[in-house]
């Protein structure tokens, strides 16, 4: 089967609807790279595009801010008809024509415009947010498929080392060489060895499955994740990190926008106190006079001093602040978190690096040597390739823990993305 390189022709196929052609694409393996994933993520994520939508709507709310409210216009038409009294009026047509203006506040206008010019930098911060996730969450997934992968690929060359063994010992017994026992342990640890490999495939179908929700690629889309964890980088002091993330994530930028919203919200509150005014003219055609008139219309705020209203603005200040500094401290958490994470698998990668993996290589190599000489038993074979297994199977999730917490570094804004050492 030809592998194919992932390309512009088909990333727009992934992107495609359900019911368009693409049953045909997905027989051949798609080589999936971190770019190409990052790239399907921000196309085809519905997260990202409702917020996409809602920087939309906010816009369209700015915009309806800006507008002046429209004037009323009154027809009115009928029959005038005499009444049998010493002085009637004269029957006929009787036309009426009236005009309402709404004479808005200049303090409530500038107030309401403000807001929803903020609703839209606030909006704006959180699709940068969103975006952030999709991205940390695409990365995520790609990472753990070639964490699986790698699984898969130490757990076969268990199977192959202990079905080599197998072979071994079968003509062994066969011969008279060695006992049953032998064999049994063989059969035993060659059972244990496809499970293993088995089980590792099934963990790579899973993260294939969650690597596709990321992205949002088809169901039937056969991706092929190619790629290498990145190598370790030395981090900068924590403070400093603190405060670059504080001062620079679109969490709190948001919230800090979202305060200022509620603020001019509670400007125009205090500016809808004024009585808005209403300008109306009317003109009227009677059967045997003509008359017009202009005035003002102006409400008493006797009862409603929009009290309600103004309270309610002064809490909605108080929740985003809240919100603000409930923010701040899930970001430092995260960041500790993700920042010591990262320290701590980066010490374990690196020890496990060095004399722990070679001396467990060492170690089955000598005992693989041994009983090719009648010097050991099977048994000393699977320990020393169960010990390398282990010391393997920390290592990988050492490495992949780094880059997990490293993925969640960038998502703070520790990090840079893409940053070498």
């Amino acid at each position: 089967m030809t592998l194919r390189r992932l390309s512009l022709v088909p990333i727009l196929l992934l992107a495609l609807p359900q019911d368009r052609p693409l049953v045909a694409q997905s027989a051949a393996p798609v080589i999936l790279t971190l770019d190409d994933a990052i790239t399907l993520a921000e196309r085809n994520s519905p997260l990202l595009q409702g917020a996409e939508a809602d920087t939309l709507k906010a816009k369209g709310a700015a915009r309806a801010a800006r507008a002046y409210t429209n004037p009323s216009l009154e027809v009115f038409q009928g029959k005038q008809s005499a009444r049998p009294i010493a002085t009637p009026g004269v029957p006929g047509l009787l036309q009426h024509y009236a005009a309402y203006q709404p004479i808005e506040i200049p303090s409530e206008r500038r107030a309401r415009q403000r807001a929803a010019d903020l609703a839209i930098a606030s909006k704006a911060l959180g699709q940068r947010g969103v975006a952030l996730s999709v991205i940390a969450e695409a990365k995520h997934a790609f990472y753990d498929t070639l964490h699986r992968r790698e699984e898969i690929g130490h757990a076969r060359e268990n199977l192959q080392l202990v079905e080599d063994l197998l072979r071994r010992v079968k003509v062994e017994v066969e011969v008279g060489e060695k006992g049953r026992l032998e064999l049994t342990r063989a059969e035993a640890e060659a059972a244990r060895a496809s499970f293993a490999v088995q089980s590792a495939q099934l963990e790579y179908a899973k993260s294939i499955a969650a690597l596709r929700l990321a992205i949002a690629a088809p169901p039937d889309a056969n991706l092929d994740p190619r790629g290498e964890f990145e190598p370790r980088i030395t981090l900068v002091p924590i403070a400093e990190v603190r405060d670059a993330v504080l001062r620079a994530h679109p969490a709190i930028g948001q919230s800090e926008t979202d305060i200022e919203v509620s603020r001019a919200s509670l400007e125009r509150e205090r500016a809808l106190r004024i009585p808005q005014p209403t300008a109306f003219a009317e003109f009227e055609n009677q059967p045997d006079l003509r008359f017009w008139r202009a005035g003002i219309t102006v409400p008493i705020p006797l009862w409603d001093r929009r009290r309600g209203q103004i309270d309610e603005a002064k809490a909605t200040i108080s929740q985003t602040t809240s919100v603000l500094n409930q923010r701040r401290l899930e970001l430092v958490a995260a960041l500790e978190r993700s920042y010591e994470q990262y320290q701590l698998a980066d010490q374990q990668a690196t020890a496990l690096e060095s004399a722990p993996l070679r001396a467990a290589e060492s170690a089955v190599d000598a005992a693989k040597a041994a009983y090719r000489f009648g010097e050991r038993g099977i048994v000393e074979v699977l320990d020393a390739q169960r010990v390398l297994q282990s010391v393997r199977g920390d290592l990988l999730e050492a490495q992949f823990a780094r880059q997990s917490a490293l993925v969640d570094l960038e998502e703070l804004g520790a990090v840079a993305p893409g940053v070498k050492p």
